[in-house]
């Protein structure tokens, strides 16, 4: 549940007040600004037992006007003034008794004094004793009592009454969840000025929640909430100018918005103020900038600040490389559940940097990342299965997890699945499903996916056996550094004719160019393609699965 959180600050003294000796002279000093004179007025007025004198002298002496501030007598004065039935007193030694402000913090002091008050009809007597009944603060919780309170306080035009009155609405707290309702009263506190409603209004109109969805009306509010401070409609403000979301993207503006917030301490506007400074957008490039806002977001917790941070230390980025800081914003962002943290904080502990080397607390942190479903971690984990690394080795575990990464387009994980099948481990041995997968991770230039393909077609496993689609895939396996693939592709060149090798080197330049999946489709939908077909066999050398 979400508590009713707003407390209203001290009631303005009232000019004039009630007439009495000295109380004129008083009112007429304080007005000028002579605070001296107007205290010795309001105490000889407060000495004839004038509950508005005594009011006054509360009020001068909790803002320290022509006396040390001084809260207990401040207390003093608006006991004496609020036990004559002044409202206004009642209301700020409830408040007093609310905060803690020249006594003792208690709560059920502060429900009685905002309980008198409120029954004279005081709007913000009446909003705060909502909040107390709405959150059970000094008195049992009663959200159908608060929201009578927040009703009466409403009906007189008060804003914060207003917007309490939506939040119970949009949450359905002491009555029925109607968003068109909780949609009223955030338009009545919004339409003076109130930034918080004006903030959720602009959330309403942005997910069309008991309104219809208008983007431009969502612009409107959240920006007449940023424009008076409110870091949060600073931040959605920043993203929608940075995203181009309803506004035309401007990443200074963007930046703009981010400063705002971020400087108030808003930890999503920090981490985004990183981003656009390492990155160098709507602002000049600079790491050291950005490592200052990630470590700001990050020391108030923001997980994604802390594994992005982990991840500048990890490799130099804007600070000296400190592998074992990187650890540190690693873990701590691991311990909260990130799943990038747990995957990077597993390599840490794989490698042994930073971290003396552990291969069972690698794959504690693989499992946990991998279990969130990040196919990094998915891949690794199975690698650790396949080879036995702080596990015991279990070839259908790491297909498991191969599966899982693969089917989220990791290459390397595609390849290692093909390969798998390739070779019957953990799995079946079954051609075309290596064929399948080792064609996914050679579509992203996988080196060795393009080789083991070209392997597949040179030797007409599950595929039609085809030399010049086998020379192309292995030409550009080694083009990418892969040495087997240029043995393989030296020793189909002896069996191609030269108008052959010739169409085989524009199909791996095809296939650099537009990818292997589509280039192959649509060689093979080609005459040239269908009548490609050797039976001279090469003996081909495939490219073993990789940690």
């Amino acid at each position: 549940m979400r508590k009713i959180i707003w407390i209203l600050g001290v009631v303005c003294m009232a000019l004039p007040g009630l007439a009495s000796a000295g109380l004129d002279e008083g009112i007429a000093a304080y007005k000028r600004g002579d605070f001296k004179t107007a205290l010795t007025e309001f105490k000889a007025a407060a000495a004839e037992k004038n509950p508005d004198a005594q009011f006054k002298l509360g009020y001068m002496y909790v803002n320290g006007q022509g006396v040390p501030r001084d809260e207990s007598e401040a207390v003093k004065w608006y006991t004496l003034a609020a036990n004559q039935g002044d409202a206004d007193a009642q209301f700020n030694l409830g408040l007093m008794y609310d905060n803690d402000q020249g006594i003792l913090k208690d709560q059920s002091q502060a429900v009685k004094w905002y309980t008198l008050s409120a029954k004279q009809g005081n709007a913000h007597a009446q909003v705060n004793l909502g909040r107390m009944y709405a959150n059970g603060q000094g008195v049992p919780k009663n959200e159908s009592e608060a929201v009578k309170l927040y009703t009466l306080a409403a009906k007189q035009g008060d804003a914060v009454a207003q917007y309490s009155l939506g939040i119970m609405s949009l949450y359905g707290r002491g009555v029925l969840k109607d968003n068109s309702e909780a949609v009223k009263w955030f338009t009545l506190a919004a339409g003076q000025g109130y930034a918080l409603a004006q903030f959720n209004l602009g959330s309403m109109y942005a997910k069309g929640q008991g309104v219809p969805k208008d983007e431009s009306e969502a612009v409107k509010w959240y920006t007449l909430a940023a424009k008076q401070g409110y870091a949060r409609a600073q931040f959605n403000l920043g993203s929608m100018y940075a995203n181009g979301q309803w506004v035309p993207r401007d990443d200074s503006e963007a930046v703009k918005w981010f400063t705002l917030a971020a400087k108030q301490g808003d930890t999503l506007a920090q981490y985004s103020l990183g981003l656009m400074s390492q990155y160098g957008l709507g602002a000049l490039k600079d790491e050291s900038e950005a490592v200052k806002w990630y470590t700001l977001a990050a020391n108030q917790g923001d997980a994604d600040a802390q594994v992005t941070l982990g991840v500048m230390y990890a490799n130099g980025q804007g600070v000296p490389k400190d592998e074992s800081e990187a650890v540190k914003w690693y873990t701590l962002a691991a311990n909260q559940g990130e799943a990038q943290a747990q995957s990077d904080l597993g390599l840490m502990y794989h490698f042994g940097q930073g971290v003396p080397k552990d291969e069972s607390e690698a794959v504690k942190w693989f499992t946990l990342s991998a279990k969130q479903g990040d196919a990094q971690a998915q891949y690794n984990l199975g690698a650790m299965y396949h080879f036995g690394q702080g596990v015991p080795k279990d070839e259908s575990e790491a297909v498991k997890w191969f599966t899982l990464s693969a089917k989220q387009g990791f290459a390397q994980a595609q390849y290692n699945l093909g390969h798998m099948y390739d070779d019957g481990q953990g799995v079946p041995r079954d051609d075309s499903e290596a064929v399948k997968w080792y064609t996914l991770a050679a579509n992203q230039g996988n080196a060795d996916s393009l080789n083991n393909l070209g392997v597949m077609y040179g030797n007409g496993r599950s595929v039609r056996k085809n030399l010049i689609l086998a020379y192309a895939l292995e030409n550009l396996a080694g083009a990418k550094g892969n040495a087997l693939g240029t043995q393989n592709r030296d020793g189909n060149e002896k069996a191609l004719t030269l108008d052959q090798l010739n169409r085989a080197q524009a199909l791996s330049s095809k296939m650099n160019k537009d990818g292997v999946f589509k280039t192959i489709k649509s060689y093979l939908a080609s005459r040239e393609g269908q009548r490609d077909n050797r039976s001279f066999t090469i003996k081909q050398v495939r490219h073993s699965i990789s940690d």
